[in-house]
């Protein structure tokens, strides 16, 4: 009987390490568009497909990021965050703020609280606006 509830146990403790390891890693995107009349932000979609959100990661990830503190001349086109799935999970989020360039090639990011800023090359650009939006760049 000691050795049954030993057993129960242990293996419940890891069933629920398993449980929470795969919560950390599981994120949505959740994007919000600019309404340019109001001058304000309305959801606009949710990226739940994993792989996609792990195509974002990875261009953010290799992006060549800035210490600057910019000054745009508009507000952002769209803004996004990563959502955990796992709602136990405390992990800052982190608010992207994305501007289409005006000749609509490229896209530049900024990641205001950290004063980061990057302009992505035109391929990570239209692979970046293809998930978050659905559209052509």
């Amino acid at each position: 009987m000691k050795y049954l509830i030993t057993l129960i146990v242990i293996i419940s403790t890891f069933i629920t390490g398993c449980s929470n390891q795969m919560g950390i890693k599981e994120q949505n995107i959740i994007v919000e568009k600019r309404i340019v009349e109001a001058n304000h932000y309305e959801d606009f979609k949710v990226v739940k497909n994993s792989e996609k959100v792990k195509k974002v990661r990875k261009i953010l990830d290799k992006a060549d990021w800035e210490n600057a503190k910019v000054d745009m001349a508009r507000i952002a086109d769209y803004r996004f965050i990563f959502q955990f799935k796992n709602p136990d999970t405390e992990a800052k989020a982190v608010l992207y703020e994305l501007w289409i360039s005006p000749n609509k090639d490229k896209v530049e990011l900024v990641i205001d609280a950290q004063s980061k800023y990057v302009q992505l090359d035109k391929k990570s650009s239209s692979e970046l606006f293809k998930i978050l939006t659905s559209r052509k760049l």
